[in-house]
């Protein structure tokens, strides 16, 4: 192997753990209840468009939270993502509008039924089990940052 080479290997193996943790999405502590949810926030339009997509586990008390420019109707989908998860959709003041059950690999549209500013997205049948639907106040969504 050509000096060049093995130098230009050795690089991109020190630069790899920067560009991952460039890519990590910051994590916001929220609540629901009494129940502590540790979400990864999915603020940019990157982060937003990778989601969950390829993680074959995520713990129970792990989510993700997208923030997005302004209360919009949004939607979400399944494509490449290989948990069942539950997304509720949130107004600004962080009450859930609606929570839509997800299957993995699918590509069906589940959408807010009002305009959200956020979506919260846990393990499949997290709010049923738990009683949250419409109204249920999710506490510290103003830690998180704003979309950019």
């Amino acid at each position: 192997m050509s000096r060049r080479l093995m130098s230009l290997l050795f690089l991109a193996a020190a630069l790899s753990p920067a560009w991952v943790a460039a890519q990590a999405m910051p994590l916001v502590e929220l609540a629901a209840g009494m129940y502590r949810i540790e979400a990864e926030v999915a603020a940019t339009q990157g982060h937003r468009m990778r989601g969950l997509m390829q993680r074959k586990a995520m713990a129970p008390q792990r989510g993700m939270l997208f923030v997005f420019d302004g209360p919009t109707t949004q939607c979400m989908w399944m494509r490449n993502t290989l948990l069942p998860l539950a997304v509720a959709f949130l107004d600004e003041q962080g009450r859930i509008i609606n929570v839509e059950e997800m299957l993995p690999q699918t590509e069906n549209s589940h959408c807010a039924v009002k305009p959200a500013k956020y979506a919260l997205e846990m393990n499949g049948g997290w709010f049923k089990a738990r009683g949250f639907g419409a109204g249920t106040p999710i506490a510290g969504i103003d830690k998180a940052p704003p979309a950019h």
